[in-house]
C-alpha cells in the first residue's frame, strides 16, 4: 500500500490498546524549573525521583522502538514521504512493538509518543518541542541529561532528556551533515544553522569533558518592530524619533552590547527606518537579519570544507560587496579583520552602514575596533588608527541584558570627532535605574542627558526637524519599565 517504506501497515482499529499505568505527558515532560532550585522537601525529592524513573522507563520504550523505525522504515525515502503517510507507518510499527513489549498505553498516550518518534526521525529528538516552543529564546545542553531553556530572561532546567551520548551525538552529527559539515574527535567543534534560521553551536568529546555541549540561539520567526520594543519597555519614543532621523539622514551605526543583549533585534527595528528605495547589502556569519525592504542582498560566510579549504569569510564578502552598487551595507556582527574593509567602506561613499560589537559600554566598544584593526596585521600609528574610526562610526547605540533578564537600550553615544589622540563622545540619551523590586525586577526611566545633538544641523538639512526639548534633561519616560 504505501511501497516507500517496507513495513506493512495494520489499521489503527486493530491495534488499538487500553489504557495503563505508564502514561507519556509532554506538560509534565517538557515542564521546566528555574536553575539552582533545590530546595526541596523530602516528599518533593522523592516525588521528583518516581517522576524521574518514569521518564527513564519511558525513554527506553521509546528508544526501543526508534530502533525498530531504523529496521523498518526505508530511511532513503523518509525526507520525500508525505507527513501523513510517514505518521501512519511510524504509527503502525510503533503500536507493534508496544503490544511485543506488553506495555499498555492510552490513545493519548500513544500520540504523545507517535510525536516523539516523528521528532527522532525527522526532528531533533528530544529538543524538537523545545525548538516548537516560541517563549523559549535558548536551549543549553550540558550532556545527554541536563537540558537549560531561557525563557524571558531567565534560565530554567528542563526534565527533557537524552537517552545517553549516543542519542546527543547522532541528533548533532544529523544538524552538522545537514549542512555539509562535521563535528568528531579530531574536529570537536562547529558552528551550523538550523532549517529556521537559529544559530547553533556544539563541543564533543574529548573536549567536551562531562559530554557534549550544546548551544542553540532561536531564530525569531517575526521581526518586532520600533512600536513593540517600545511597548516592551526597550527604549522609548522620544529615542526612537532621535534614532529615526539617525539612520535616515545615513549616520554609521554601531549596536553594541553583551552576549544576548539584543544586538540583532534591535539592528533589525533600526532597519525599519531605511527607504526602500535603497540598495542594501548584508553580510552575516549566520544569516538572522529580517529587513523588510524590497531591494535587499543577503550574503553568509561559509567556513573551510573537510579538506580545509574552501572558506570564505565575512571579510571576502565585504570587499566583493563593494563591488555591488551598494546603498548601505550592514554587517551582522564585526568580529575579526574584516573591520578594516567595514570602516573604510564607512568612510567611502557607503554612509548609513550599521553593524554590531561585542561590548559592554560605548568606549569598550572603540576599544574592541582597535583591537580588531591591531589584530588584522595592519602597522597603523594610534593616532591615525582613532581618527579612522572617528571619521568612520557616528552614533554607537548600547544595549544590555540587566539582572532581572529585562533587554534595554541604556545609551546612545555621539562620536563627535578627536581631542589630541582620543576620541571625543557625548551621550545624548540613557537608562537611569532607580530601584529595585523584592522579585528582582529593575525599575527605572529614559532620559536625555541634556547635551544637543552634535547633528541637528544635518537632520534640519535632510528634512528632521527635531525639537531642542527632546534632549531636555528633565525624565521625558518615568514610568518603571518592566518585561
Amino acid at each position: 500500500m504505501f511501497g516507500r517504506f517496507k513495513h506493512n501497515q495494520k489499521s489503527e482499529e486493530e491495534a488499538e490498546l487500553v489504557v495503563g499505568e505508564l502514561s507519556l505527558q509532554p506538560e509534565v515532560i517538557h515542564k521546566a524549573r528555574p536553575a539552582g532550585d533545590e530546595n526541596l522537601t523530602a516528599d518533593e525529592a522523592e516525588a521528583r525521583q518516581r517522576e524521574q524513573k518514569r521518564l527513564d522507563k519511558l525513554m527506553g520504550i521509546r528508544m526501543d522502538i526508534h530502533k525498530r523505525l531504523l529496521e523498518n522504515l526505508n530511511l532513503s525515502a523518509i525526507d520525500n514521504a508525505a507527513e501523513a503517510d510517514l505518521r501512519r507507518e511510524i504509527g503502525s510499527i510503533m503500536r507493534e512493538g508496544i503490544h511485543e513489549m506488553g506495555v499498555v498505553l492510552n490513545g493519548q498516550d500513544q500520540k504523545d509518543l507517535l510525536q516523539d518518534l516523528m521528532d527522532e526521525v525527522r526532528g531533533l529528538g528530544p529538543i524538537q518541542p523545545l525548538l516548537r516552543d516560541e517563549t523559549i529564546n535558548d536551549i543549553l545542553i550540558n550532556g545527554p541529561h541536563q537540558i537549560f531553556v531561557e525563557r524571558a530572561g531567565k534560565l530554567e532546567l528542563t526534565s527533557v532528556r537524552f537517552k545517553d551520548d549516543r542519542h546527543l551525538l547522532r541528533v548533532i552529527d544529523k544538524i552538522v551533515s545537514a549542512v555539509g559539515r562535521r563535528v568528531d574527535e579530531s574536529h570537536p567543534y562547529v558552528d551550523a544553522r538550523l532549517e529556521d534560521g537559529s544559530r547553533f553551536n556544539a563541543m564533543v568529546p574529548p573536549c567536551a569533558v562531562d559530554g557534549a555541549l550544546v548551544s542553540i540561539r532561536k531564530f525569531s520567526k517575526e521581526k518586532l518592530s520600533i512600536e513593540e520594543l517600545i511597548g516592551f519597555g526597550a527604549f522609548n519614543e522620544p529615542m526612537a524619533t532621535y534614532l529615526q532621523a539617525a539612520v535616515a539622514t545615513r549616520l554609521n551605526i554601531i549596536v553594541s552590547g553583551g552576549t544576548g543583549s539584543g544586538k540583532t533585534t534591535t539592528l533589525n527595528a533600526l532597519s525599519g527606518f531605511i527607504g526602500h528605495a535603497e540598495r542594501i547589502v548584508t553580510i552575516e556569519d549566520t544569516a538572522e537579519l529580517q529587513l523588510q525592504q524590497e531591494h535587499v542582498g543577503r550574503m553568509e560566510s561559509r567556513p573551510a570544507n573537510v579538506e580545509g579549504k574552501g572558506e570564505v569569510s565575512q571579510r571576502d564578502l565585504l570587499r566583493n560587496a563593494l563591488r555591488m552598487r551598494p546603498d548601505r551595507i550592514i554587517v551582522g556582527e564585526t568580529r575579526g579583520d574584516e573591520v578594516i574593509d567595514m570602516l573604510q567602506a564607512m568612510n567611502t561613499g557607503h554612509d548609513g552602514s550599521m553593524t554590531t560589537i561585542h561590548a559592554n559600554s560605548a568606549r569598550d566598544s572603540l576599544s574592541r575596533l582597535e583591537n580588531m584593526i591591531a589584530m588584522s596585521g595592519v602597522d597603523m600609528p594610534i593616532k591615525a588608527m582613532r581618527g579612522q574610526i572617528s571619521s568612520a562610526v557616528n552614533l554607537i547605540v548600547q544595549v544590555s541584558r540587566l539582572t532581572d533578564g529585562s533587554r534595554r537600550m541604556v545609551s546612545i553615544t555621539e562620536i563627535t570627532g578627536m581631542e589630541g589622540e582620543i576620541i571625543s563622545m557625548q551621550e545624548v540619551f540613557k537608562f537611569q535605574r532607580t530601584s529595585v523590586d523584592e522579585d528582582g525586577s529593575i525599575k527605572g526611566h529614559f532620559m536625555p542627558t541634556g547635551l544637543r545633538s552634535s547633528f541637528m544641523e544635518r537632520f534640519q538639512q535632510w528634512g528632521y526637524h527635531i525639537p531642542a526639548t527632546l534632549f531636555s534633561d528633565t525624565p521625558v519616560y518615568t514610568e518603571s519599565m518592566e518585561t
